[in-house]
C-alpha cells in the first residue's frame, strides 16, 4: 500500500503533466506554420515525421546517457515492454502530428482524449457482452462533440482530414495504454523501457520522413532558424522529459479510473495555452498564428467529449466500476505507467 502523501503528491504531478502535454499542440502547430515556409515543398508527413524522429531520437539519446549505468541491465520484459509503448505510440503520433497541421490545436487536444473511451468499449467486445448504458451515453455525447468540433453540416457530413487523423491516433493511444497495463510487466524500469519507447517512436517514424523527403537539404533546412530549434527543445525537454518521465514516474500511486480523470484535463490546459501562447510563438519566429478564441463550438463540444470522459471513468458504487472502465485496471493495478502520446 502506497502512503497518503504519496497519492497526493502523484495527482499534482499528474496534472502537471497535463499542463506541460497542453503546452505541445500550440507549439506543434506554430512550428508546422514556420517549416511550411522554410520548406514549401515539403508535405505535412514529411514534417510531422522528421519532428517525431528529432524529438523523441534525441530524448532516447539524453535519457541513455542519464541512464548509462542501468542501461547494460536492460531485461527482455523491459524491451518488450517499450516496444509495444513505441510501437502503438508512434504510430499515434504520426498520426495525430500530421492532423494537426489540418485543425486547431484545441479541437486536436480533445479530440486525444477519446482513447478514454475506446478503452472501455473494446474491453467491453473483448469481454462479450453489451456495453452498459453509460457507455452508451457516453458513445452518443462523444459523437456528437465531435460533430460540433469539427462544425459539420447535416446536409454535408464530412470530417476533415485533421479530425480523422486525430481519431485514428487516439485509437492507437488507447492501445498503448492496453499495452501498458499487462500484468508481465510490473516491475519495470521507468527509465530503461522509457529509452526502447522513444528510440521505437523515432525509429518507426524514420522510413515515412525518409519516404517522404523532397530533397536531403530539407532536413536541415525545416530546423535552420533559432525558432524552430527553441521549438523543438520546448517539446523535448518540457512535453517529453517533463510530460512523459513525470508520468511514468508517478501514475503507478494512483488508480487507472484517478489518472483517466486527470488525463481529462490536458485538453483544457490545451486550450487554454491557444488563448495566447500563438501570438507569443508567432513573434519569435515571425509568423502569423492567431491566438484562439473560447468560441460556442469549442466550448460545447469539448464539454460534451470531455463530459462523456468523465461519465465513462466515474467509478460507480462498488466494485463494478472495475468492470466498466477497463479490464486492465484490475489487470494489473496502479504498477505500470500510462503516458498518453503527444505532439
Amino acid at each position: 500500500m502506497y502512503k497518503p502523501s504519496q497519492r497526493l503528491k502523484a495527482i499534482q504531478m499528474l496534472v502537471w503533466c497535463c499542463v506541460l502535454w497542453g503546452v505541445s499542440f500550440p507549439t506543434t502547430r506554430a512550428l508546422a506554420l514556420v517549416q511550411q515556409q522554410l520548406v514549401p515543398e515539403a508535405s505535412s508527413w514529411f514534417l510531422a515525421a522528421e519532428l517525431i524522429v528529432w524529438r523523441f531520437g534525441l530524448a532516447a539519446v539524453i535519457l541513455a546517457v542519464l541512464s548509462a549505468r542501468t542501461l547494460g541491465q536492460l531485461t527482455r520484459t523491459e524491451l518488450w515492454h517499450g516496444l509495444g509503448l513505441g510501437l502503438f505510440g508512434g504510430g499515434g503520433l504520426l498520426l495525430q502530428v500530421d492532423g494537426l497541421a489540418h485543425t486547431h490545436a484545441s479541437v486536436s487536444a480533445f479530440l486525444t482524449q477519446c482513447y478514454c473511451l475506446f478503452i472501455p468499449l473494446w474491453v467491453s467486445i473483448w469481454g462479450r457482452r453489451w456495453p452498459s448504458v453509460r457507455i452508451l451515453i457516453a458513445c452518443a455525447l462523444v459523437a456528437t462533440g465531435v460533430a460540433v468540433l469539427a462544425e459539420v453540416k447535416w446536409g454535408d457530413f464530412r470530417l476533415g482530414r485533421g479530425e480523422i487523423e486525430t481519431l485514428l491516433a487516439s485509437v492507437l493511444f488507447g492501445g498503448q495504454i492496453l499495452w501498458l497495463e499487462r500484468p508481465r510487466f510490473a516491475g519495470t524500469n521507468v527509465n530503461r523501457f522509457s529509452v526502447v519507447m522513444f528510440s521505437v517512436m523515432a525509429l518507426l517514424a524514420l522510413p515515412v520522413a525518409v519516404a517522404t523527403t523532397p530533397q536531403p537539404a530539407a532536413w536541415l533546412r525545416a530546423y535552420s532558424t533559432a525558432a524552430t530549434v527553441g521549438m523543438l527543445g520546448i517539446l523535448v525537454v518540457v512535453c517529453t522529459f517533463g510530460g512523459y518521465m513525470l508520468m511514468n514516474r508517478w501514475q503507478r500511486y494512483v488508480t487507472a479510473t484517478e489518472a483517466g480523470l486527470i488525463y481529462c484535463s490536458e485538453p483544457i490546459f490545451a486550450a487554454v495555452w491557444a488563448l495566447f501562447l500563438p501570438s507569443w510563438l508567432s513573434a519569435w519566429a515571425g509568423i502569423h498564428y492567431a491566438n484562439e478564441r473560447l468560441t460556442t463550438s469549442l466550448l460545447v463540444g469539448g464539454g460534451l467529449i470531455t463530459a462523456a470522459n468523465l461519465l465513462v471513468q466515474w467509478p460507480q458504487a462498488g466494485s463494478k466500476h472495475r468492470q466498466v472502465t477497463g479490464m486492465a485496471q484490475s489487470r494489473c493495478p496502479q504498477q505500470a505507467p500510462m503516458p498518453t502520446a503527444r505532439p
